[in-house]
């Protein structure tokens, strides 16, 4: 293997302690890919044609911290070209009957498992996360894919409804595309909170000018170029690049609607520049998600749940796991199994299945890591597991971490981390659990452990979060795209999946038909008597119980 990816198992010892940490190095197949195998000069060419840019730019994997591809950069007067192109183009998309916008994505859906070994060595190269972790990105995106494929028509076909005078007001309800829609996606989850955010935009009707991260752009490009081959036109979807604070306020002031996924503090600065033009948005922002582990859980599944939710693509996913709280008379035996299995996790950075989690994004998400575990440390906690870089492995790679004995005026108790990084607390009485894990300002994601369904739903009424899993960690909830998914409180507005998903793409238009008689006086009535007359009306449609 060359040096691109980093050591190889002899360096290292593959299923062996690397000499940093505790935590085993997962081992590298025979012949793996490199990142020059996977983003040779062709591959950057042929995705990045379409991109409205006049600057140039570049990205980096980090599994290296070395420069991955270069890139166009877009300048404002690039975003409005590439708003104006595809403006242009949405109307005569819209006029397209829903059936044939839909059937895009069906053929999306297959084209993506079909060709899923090219993006996940994409979304593995630009995020630093392990296979299986972008492969819930591929599971992710099929899913939304079919579901908007299959009931987009219900969701937007016309709906009749009783009018204001019953048989004489008749009544239909249109959903419109608003027009451009403009998404700014983060760089965690490159191809999911891309194309997958984007579909029912599109078969709702709208175009869309998405602004990629830099870092992350090439697996939503990959995602623009099979959505083409699966039959969108090409100026329905525009890609702009560059700098968050130059090109991001560009999208949001040209576009008619705005879809963000970031930081809560971006979500403020979109949502007051959305605002001042009277523009909707939907934002989905931070959080600092918790774990119960109530007294009659099953300790071994939900240990092993807790991993999954805390440590999946090295916890830097929206709905990941931050906080565990667990009941004090299954706590010593729940930390020692969680414990262990944290230990266990096979670390890595090869473009392979095997590993348990890779590596953090880069510099600034592996300084802030280890800023709350050092400063925690510092402050009296105590590191039950991990707490250490592992440049042996990657630049950026830091071992999956427990802490114990956090308090509030440590970091790490209240803000987010966004990495590999949990803190674990005891708790006796579960109204104060429950009292505990609603005392942050966000309110996004939260995991309940219990062997009664009931009271694990009773506990999960009682969450001020978007969304609450019982026994797993995060993907049951995010993964049932018939429902509504997002976040309460600093977690964000509005919703992804389900009706919300897609209607919040369109504009609802009320037409009502008059029949026989005007609504105002007639046949000779004067004001009173038309006033009597509508009374009485009104009392009969109370009496027979209309809605």
């Amino acid at each position: 293997m060359t040096d691109s990816q980093g050591p190889t198992a002899s360096d290292t010892g593959a299923g062996l302690p690397g000499p940093l940490g505790t935590n085993p190095v997962a081992a590298v197949p025979a012949g793996a890919r490199t990142a020059a195998d996977v983003v040779t000069p062709d591959v950057v060419a042929r995705l990045t044609r379409d991109v409205v840019g006049s600057g140039r730019t570049a990205s980096h994997t980090p599994f290296t911290a070395r420069k991955l591809a270069d890139l166009p950069e877009s300048t404002p007067e690039d975003v409005a070209t590439a708003f104006d192109r595809a403006r242009s183009a949405q109307p005569v998309w819209a006029a397209t009957p829903v059936r044939e916008r839909a059937a895009v994505l069906l053929r999306f859906h297959d084209l993506l498992l079909e060709r899923q070994a090219e993006v996940l060595d994409l979304v593995q190269l630009e995020t630093g996360k392990a296979r299986l972790h972008a492969h819930e990105e591929v599971q992710g995106v099929a899913v939304v894919a079919r579901h908007y494929g299959r009931a987009a028509s219900s969701y937007l076909r016309p709906k009749r409804h009783i009018g204001a005078v019953p048989v004489l007001t008749k009544v239909t309800e249109l959903r419109r595309p608003r027009g451009v829609v403009g998404q700014i996606v983060p760089w965690n989850y490159p191809l999911e909170l891309s194309v997958g955010d984007a579909l029912p935009a599109f078969v709702s009707g709208n175009a869309v000018v998405m602004k990629p991260d830099t870092e992350a752009a090439l697996s939503a490009l990959w995602a623009r170029e099979l959505l083409i081959e699966a039959g969108l036109p090409e100026a329905v979807f525009q890609v702009v690049l560059g700098e968050g604070p130059v090109v991001g306020p560009e999208v949001v002031r040209h576009a008619d609607y705005v879809s963000f996924t970031g930081s809560t503090r971006t979500g403020r600065e979109v949502a007051a520049r959305a605002a001042a033009r009277l523009v909707g948005t939907t934002l989905e922002l931070g959080g600092k998600n918790p774990l119960l582990v109530l007294a009659d859980a099953d300790v071994e599944k939900a240990a092993a749940g807790a991993v999954r939710a805390c440590f999946t693509s090295a916890g830097q996913l929206c709905v990941s796991v931050e906080r565990l709280y667990v009941h004090e008379s299954v706590a010593d035996v729940f930390a020692e199994r969680f414990v262990a299995r944290t230990k266990a996790m096979r670390l890595g950075t090869s473009l392979a299945y095997g590993a348990d989690m890779g590596s953090l994004a880069g510099e600034r998400q592996l300084k802030a890591v280890t800023g709350h575990v050092e400063e925690a440390v510092a402050k009296g906690a105590t590191v039950l597991a991990g707490g250490v870089a592992r440049s042996d492995i990657g630049p950026y790679v830091y071992e999956p971490t427990v802490l114990e004995g956090v308090e509030a005026p440590m970091a790490v108790c209240a803000e987010e981390t966004f990495g590999p990084v949990v803190s674990l607390y005891r708790f006796g009485d579960e109204d104060e659990a429950i009292r505990l894990a609603n005392a942050t300002p966000y309110g996004l994601n939260a995991s309940v452990w219990t062997r009664d369904t009931r009271r694990g739903h009773e506990v999960a009424s009682r969450l001020r979060v978007g969304t609450v899993n019982i026994n797993e960690a995060y993907a049951s909830a995010y993964g049932s795209v018939r429902s509504p998914m997002g976040g309460m409180k600093d977690s964000g507005l509005g919703r992804r999946h389900g009706s919300e998903g897609i209607l919040k793409f369109t504009e609802a238009q009320t037409v009502a038909r008059q029949r026989l008689l005007p609504m105002g006086p007639a046949f000779g009535m004067d004001d009173e008597a038309y006033a009597a007359f509508m009374s009485r009306g009104l009392r009969v449609m109370k009496a027979v119980r209309l809605r």
